[in-house]
């Protein structure tokens, strides 16, 4: 459908696949020579949806009050269709970039099966290689003491989560004294990562950030307690930003009611600050759980990556904000979560921003609605984005 769509504009697309059904579209306006690429990054799949938690057919993309509903709606159609829209009437207009311009719509983010950007990376760099890309994970407007802020992430925290598995002596549940419960063994393992509390910093985006809000230098402990008394939306946006935060979100036992089970593993949801290591990290994780029967094991260590402030892009966002909204000001930040952005930044060093600006949806609600019951979209961010995604391309690569 992209690909028809793009085609009636005149913008040609190639269809990349790992597998046949789960293909990438990768559309390019040919540069003329000399100038930066721009890559416009997003996703076509979705987290999946319970029809009983919705108001609406959550596949419908019903049109309701101004507003587009469906799953994906926020993560991230919204921004897909806002892509083409842009690249599509560059195109229409005649916009002959000095370097590429290209758009992907990825098809695999949200699990990470290897079907999307990191396979497009390793076997069709010469598809995606840019120097400059926007993504999503910023764009939200926000007003703190006073300011309005629009948050682009330049930033974001390495997804390293890690498995405990705890060691016991299986047996019969009806005779408890003859076992030794792997499980009751890994509760206080839990409850010591539960109690943990990091020591606070600030990395280079939240201090940029905090010193946007407070017009001065705080220490992170000050920055926090500023931001739990102006918001506690800036509270819960900053917290995670200041220090390696910790989830246990998974356990495994016995697979039998009446077996006292001899091996209980959990998984933590473990997201480390952008120049963390878990070479670094393990040794403080492993004072915090204590002496115990047990083995550590990192699962996985994804991102952790930063962008330079100071380049052609960032004055790209400043300049559409400052015309489209000029009482608001643009302030970097550093995204909790996980995005695609990483892959580009360590395979060509491409310079990765999220940015897709959102000023009538309230961003408490959008971040709620996020991977959750009734997510929508209003018509008139789409339309901004559209708007915001043409400035840029036509800044970065005229």
């Amino acid at each position: 459908m992209l690909r028809d769509y793009l085609a009636e504009s005149g913008v040609a697309s190639e269809l990349y696949a790992k597998v046949p059904e789960r293909a990438n579209l990768v559309a390019r306006l040919p540069g003329r020579g000399g100038g930066p690429s721009l890559l416009l990054l997003s996703h076509t799949d979705t987290v999946v949806a319970d029809r009983s938690e919705w108001q609406v057919d959550p596949w419908s993309g019903e049109l309701r009050d101004g507003e587009v509903w469906g799953r994906g709606a926020l993560d991230m159609k919204g921004e897909v269709a806002a892509s083409a829209v842009a690249i599509a009437s560059l195109a229409r207009e005649g916009f002959e970039p000095a370097g590429d311009l290209i758009f992907v719509a990825a098809a695999d983010e949200e699990v990470g099966d290897g079907y999307g950007l990191p396979w497009l990376c390793e076997e069709h760099p010469e598809a995606v290689r840019a120097d400059y890309a926007l993504n999503e994970g910023g764009g939200e407007r926000i007003e703190l003491a006073g300011r309005a802020l629009y948050l682009c992430s330049t930033a974001e925290k390495m997804s390293s989560p890690f498995r405990l598995r705890v060691h016991g002596r299986a047996g019969h549940a009806s005779m408890p004294g003859i076992a030794d419960n792997a499980l009751t063994k890994a509760a206080p393992l839990i409850e010591r990562l539960a109690a943990y509390r990091p020591e606070l910093r600030l990395e280079e985006e939240a201090d940029a950030l905090v010193q946007t809000i407070a017009g001065q230098k705080l220490g992170a402990e000050e920055a926090l307690a500023l931001a739990r008394e102006l918001d506690p939306y800036a509270a819960e946006t900053l917290e995670p930003l200041l220090s390696l935060t910790l989830s246990p979100t998974m356990i495994s036992a016995s697979g039998q009611r009446n077996v006292i089970p001899s091996t209980c593993e959990v998984v933590v949801d473990c997201r480390l600050l952008p120049g963390q290591t878990q070479a670094e990290v393990e040794p403080l994780l492993r004072d915090v759980l204590g002496e115990g029967d047990y083995d550590f094991e990192w699962i996985e260590g994804r991102g952790g990556t930063r962008s330079p402030l100071q380049t052609p892009l960032w004055d790209a966002v400043a300049g559409f904000v400052a015309e489209a909204d000029p009482e608001a000001a643009v302030v970097p930040i550093c995204v909790a979560g996980f995005t695609d952005s990483h892959w580009l930044r360590e395979s060509f060093g491409t310079v990765v921003y999220g940015f897709f600006p959102m000023r009538t949806m309230d961003a408490r609600l959008a971040s709620r609605l996020i991977h959750s019951a009734d997510e929508r979209a209003h018509v008139e961010d789409l339309e901004l984005g559209a708007e915001c995604i043409r400035h840029i391309a036509r800044a970065v690569c005229d």
